[in-house]
């Protein structure tokens, strides 16, 4: 059985899957697959594991003929087309875990960096600009007390809610599809419509995922609820915020700053964006930690073992109705 692995990964997932002498490792370690490549690559692959660049969209997956599971190398799976991948009954897995704990703490660490303003006094710095210490430089907001607004509020957004609360004694608010009695109560969070977070916070993050529903949900009405002094930081997919709408956000100051990790065109990012002083930009490094990436590596490769050895789903499946179509076919 044959796995295609589209790009290196930790040496931990690659042991896993050495002990199996059944699978048969295609790994590519080199740049990014063409998807003329990948289309070749994939033809007779039994399993996939992909990391985010990579688009498994329906043609890719129709090309695999005995593909049984795609993997992802990621708790997202936007880039993969999993309603196709389900009519086809191929599995599709992901990485929740650590990532809950990396992408909220590289959110507050972008939080911190714009609101303080750090990478404009770093560059400031290592340019010969500091001459003298001045009252009137990089001035910026307090944290304590203000109130940070979060889109999306499952795991990765209530972890980065538990370190504003309590760090920095935050107001919380909240939107999402369904409400969260539990942090509610322990965080004081509110759950409350888009329009009032984005009027009332001084920080708004985004930690929703990328449906159809959240596709350009912050444009240029929405930066104009914002208030003046206000922040945007986004950890969660690109195609969330337009970036053309954030750059007149920017430039026209209805909002004081951004922080981004993610972008809608990944990897090429809107050029007027890369010029501004006030937006802070990360190439897609939220679950940068080693601890996180290793596990992401153990689970991809885990999901790949439970499929083509275990002859079962994968342990951390997408596509659930997979497991409840074949239960309620034997009875």
């Amino acid at each position: 059985m044959k796995l295609l692995i589209t790009r290196e990964i930790p040496q931990a997932g690659i042991n896993i899957l050495k002990q199996y002498r059944d699978i048969e490792l295609d790994y590519r370690q080199g740049p990014p697959l063409s998807e003329k490549e990948l289309l070749a690559a994939v033809k007779d692959a039994d399993a996939i594991i992909p990391v985010i660049p990579d688009k498994i969209n329906k043609k890719v997956i129709n090309a695999a003929k005995n593909l049984k599971v795609i993997a992802a190398y990621s708790v997202g799976y936007d880039h993969i087309d999993v309603e196709h991948a389900t009519s086809k009954n191929i599995f599709v897995g992901n990485t929740p875990g650590d990532l809950t704990e990396a992408i909220a703490e590289h959110a507050f660490a972008l939080m911190m960096a714009a609101g303080r303003r750090i990478p404009e006094a770093d560059r400031f710095c290592r340019s010969g600009n500091y001459k003298y210490w001045n009252a009137m430089n990089f001035i910026g907001p307090k944290m304590m007390g203000d109130t940070l607004g979060i889109i999306g509020f499952g795991r990765t957004g209530q972890h980065f809610a538990r370190m504003a609360k309590y760090g920095l004694n935050m107001r919380i608010l909240y939107t999402d599809i369904i409400r969260h009695p539990e942090a509610d109560s322990l965080l004081d969070a509110e759950k409350v419509e888009l329009d009032y977070l984005l009027e009332n916070s001084d920080f708004v993050s985004i930690h929703c995922n990328l449906t159809p529903e959240t596709e350009n949900m912050i444009s240029d009405n929405e930066f104009r609820k914002m208030k003046p002094l206000a922040y945007l930081i986004n950890t969660a997919r690109g195609k969330i915020v337009n970036e053309g709408a954030l750059t007149r956000a920017l430039k026209q100051n209805y909002i004081a700053g951004a922080a981004l990790d993610v972008f809608e065109n990944e990897p090429d990012i809107y050029p007027e964006l890369k010029l501004l002083d006030n937006v802070v930009l990360t190439p897609h490094i939220g679950s940068a930690t080693w601890e996180a990436r290793l596990q992401m590596a153990r689970m991809a490769a885990e999901n790949v073992v439970d499929v083509l050895i275990n002859n079962k789903p994968p342990r951390d499946l997408v596509n659930k109705e997979l497991v409840k179509e074949k239960v309620s076919s034997l009875i």
